[in-house]
């Protein structure tokens, strides 16, 4: 942990970070690596009085809470997973809530809310005004779904609350490496404030999350893109916001739309698999790939959906059409 520190603090140079490590590890599988638990809380605040770096830590329970925060943690931060659950998070606000009671130099000096697992705004910001109440100082944590962006949610929350720093997750994300950067620069354009990466000096040893982490000597030049959008005297954007913001706006709603051409094209992509599956078991029982009452069947069904999608009639049989003639194709 330390080795990781030293060189992440080296790479990142003047640009101000907080070091982060889950001493608690929440995987789907219990054989997974599930952290090396609270003994690990010792080795961050080695790191934040060996090397002066602020560090953080993931706490999914009010044990969690107290446990970080007695051992002089300075930032929480809520996983995706707890995200989901609006009474663990708010068990987690009690407890910090808790702790500023009883010693008042026992407090974070923030805490990250990541999104949930699923696309649920509404949900992301409750969460995020249950740790408000406490009177500490929150900063949301974009991290998709399902190794998807999202980008919507993200909007959604970025124009409901502009006053709350924003940050990208992209390394959960994307659950791959090489499309961290990548990320970065779109975060950097969408004027996010910050990223939260995985880091690790030999990602193919990591005990979680190997495919998706990056080299200490990589996040510098990952983080440029923000770099460059925020000087150096603060943390805020050099360019002028009030002649960007429409700007900006035009690039939330593009990466929106490039974000469902994503999923559309994916998803004839797995139609056009099914026909070919289709076709298969077609050839086994000699079925004519064309079958007219099947057709008739889902043209009806597209009359009916003209009215509750909003789309004109015209159009939905004219795609329509061009997919089934593919599908067709694919069974032959």
């Amino acid at each position: 942990m330390l080795l990781t520190a030293r060189m992440i603090q080296g790479a990142c140079g003047e640009l101000p970070f907080i070091f982060r490590a889950g001493v608690w590890k929440p995987r789907t599988s219990p054989y997974s690596f599930q952290g090396a638990g609270e003994e690990a809380l010792q080795w961050l605040v080695e790191v934040k009085k060996t090397l002066g770096i602020e560090v953080a830590t993931e706490v999914a329970t009010a044990e969690h809470v107290r446990a970080a925060l007695k051992a002089g943690i300075d930032y929480l931060w809520i996983g995706a997973r707890t995200s989901a659950n609006p009474i663990a998070v708010q068990a987690i606000a009690d407890a910090i809530a808790e702790c500023r009671l009883q010693r008042t130099d026992c407090r974070p000096k923030g805490v990250l809310v990541k999104n949930p697992v699923h696309d649920d705004c509404a949900l992301w910001i409750g969460n995020i005004e249950r740790i408000e109440k406490t009177g500490i100082p929150v900063m949301a944590v974009h991290r998709g779904c399902n190794h998807q962006p999202h980008w919507q949610m993200a909007h959604t929350l970025r124009n409901t609350r502009p006053d709350i720093p924003l940050l990208i997750d992209p390394s959960h994300m994307s659950g791959e490496a090489t499309r961290v950067a990548g990320l970065v620069k779109q975060a950097a354009l969408l004027e996010y404030n910050g990223a939260m990466i995985e880091v690790h000096p030999t990602p193919t040893r990591a005990l979680s999350d190997a495919k998706q982490q990056i080299t200490p000597s990589e996040v510098r030049e990952t983080l440029d893109p923000l770099a460059e959008l925020y000087s150096r005297s603060a943390w805020t954007p050099c360019r002028d916001k009030q002649s960007a913001g429409t700007e900006t706006e035009l690039t939330w709603l593009r990466a929106e739309i490039d974000e469902l051409d994503e999923v559309l094209w994916q998803t004839i992509a797995k139609r056009m698999d099914v026909s070919r599956r289709i076709g298969e078991w077609k050839k086994e029982h000699h079925v004519a790939p064309l079958q007219p009452e099947r057709y008739k069947e889902i043209v009806n069904k597209l009359k009916l959906k003209e009215e509750q999608l909003g789309l004109p009639q015209e159009f939905m049989q004219q795609l329509f059409d061009l997919i089934h003639e593919e599908s067709l194709r694919q069974q032959k």
